[in-house]
């Protein structure tokens, strides 16, 4: 039996192909979603750009018939389900209307009115649900004895997220073998991801162990001690090595880097930024980005130019800048280092609001907060990578300021268990906090 879908505004904002995930069943829009998206659409953020396409695939479905009535979302009539748009009048008895009218909830409201025709239809038949990403109106529609669910589609599970490391118990002359001869053939269960490390742990010595990363059907040593230290600075943990073992590997296009504040994912990156641009030559530039989203109240208005407006977004990035460029002389001043590399273009700060349309070459790009990012606008960063670019994604999926994702549906996640699979992609999970004693307590606790 065919499902019917009541899908609220913020599930086609999120992604503009939701409405290809339903097409087997029937979907209806309330006129109040038409409504909404209409005040999207000249939006010039990824909330406009999903407006503009969903009012195009409608436009281009109503030529097909009237969308009152319904009309088939693809050729085949005995598979294919059916789009209406819908308003609550007209459509039921009055004594029902007046079941969920101003007495119950204010219809002055747009929310409330797309309720009102997902009531309307769970009153009139079976298997209706009402999808929407707002979890305060899924609690007013389960209130009301309505079927709600989340749009599941690009959402992952985050309880059982890629970590990019395993830790397996072996013989001392398991271990004996890696370091003679630097790798490893061994099978492992579950089968092994590219580019995943293996922490070797002597089952007789637990102080003797060895870490590998899967590359080339072998595992490869990686060193205990790194030869030199990346742009004046060392690994503190395993994680950390792993992480610039994969950062100052050009054969890996993508890397994604989760963990807590203070664990290093940023200052990780934009070492292995500084070391392959300004000492190897591997790229030509840095670019570096982050999503524009507050946390908490917007300051509002932020007065001068683009860059001046993005300074105030790209702190934490000058911060860790000045961290990486200070080499304890004081005549030495580590933000002027910085405004240097900045004014010769060595580092470009982009908004995210700009970075779509461009192609980028041989650059290695940092995108900073990557949990606030749906998985189409990761997507869409992700793709505009050119020859010999380099893109690093790092994020909490547990500080997101997006209202409408979570943890298990943001486009880092849903890029970490995406990409796990490709040879040019790697990933790490950082879990200890190394900025400060009480930066690790406040993230554990807190």
């Amino acid at each position: 039996m065919k499902k019917t879908f009541v899908l609220d505004t913020n599930v086609l904002l999120h992604s503009a192909q939701s409405l290809e995930s339903f097409q087997e069943n029937n979907i209806v829009l309330p006129m109040a979603v038409i409504e909404e998206l209409d005040k999207f659409k000249k939006n010039q953020d990824e909330l406009g750009r999903n407006a503009r396409q969903v009012i195009r695939k409608l436009d281009s479905l109503r030529v097909k018939g009237h969308l009152y009535e319904g009309v088939l979302l693809n050729g085949d009539p005995e598979h294919s389900g059916t789009l209406r748009i819908l308003t609550a009048q007209g459509q039921v008895k009055t004594e029902d209307l007046n079941r969920i009218s101003d007495s119950i909830l204010d219809m002055s409201i747009a929310d409330n009115r797309i309720l009102q025709v997902a009531y309307m239809l769970h009153q009139q038949q079976e298997n209706v649900f009402f999808i929407s990403k707002d979890i305060n109106l899924r609690l007013k529609a389960d209130a009301l004895g309505i079927n709600v669910m989340d749009f599941e589609n690009q959402k992952i599970d985050f309880e059982r997220l890629y970590s990019g490391n395993r830790t397996i118990q072996v013989a001392t002359a398991q271990i004996d073998e890696l370091y003679n001869n630097r790798r490893l053939e061994i099978e492992l269960e579950p089968e092994i991801c590219p580019n995943e490390f293996v922490l070797f742990q002597d089952e007789n010595n637990p102080k003797h162990s060895a870490i590998a990363r899967y590359k080339g059907g072998y595992l490869n040593l990686v060193s205990a001690k790194l030869e030199r230290s990346i742009w004046n600075i060392q690994p503190r943990n395993k994680a950390q090595r792993m992480a610039l073992d994969l950062l100052m590997d050009p054969d890996v296009k993508l890397i994604t880097l989760v963990g807590q504040a203070g664990t290093g994912k940023t200052l990780l990156a934009l070492a292995a930024a500084l070391e392959l641009v300004l000492h190897e030559r591997e790229y030509e530039k840095i670019l570096v980005s982050r999503p524009i989203v507050p946390m908490g109240n917007d300051i509002g208005f932020l007065p001068g130019d683009k860059d001046q407006k993005l300074a105030h977004w790209m702190q934490p990035i000058f911060d860790n800048l000045d961290y990486l460029m200070h080499s304890g002389k004081q005549e030495q001043v580590s933000s002027k280092k910085t405004d240097d590399l900045i004014g010769n273009h060595i580092i470009e700060l982009e908004a995210l609001t700009y970075i779509r349309g461009r192609s980028i070459p041989r650059q290695l790009v940092i995108i900073d907060e990557a949990q606030n990012l749906t998985p189409h606008e990761v997507k869409t960063i992700v793709s505009r990578a050119g020859e010999g670019t380099k893109m690093v994604l790092t994020g909490d999926p547990y500080q997101i300021d997006n209202p409408y994702l979570d943890s298990a549906s943001n486009g880092l996640s849903y890029a970490v268990e995406s990409l796990r699979k490709h040879k040019i992609s790697g990933h790490i999970t950082l879990t200890k906090s190394e900025r400060s004693e009480l930066a690790g307590v406040a993230a554990e606790y807190l």
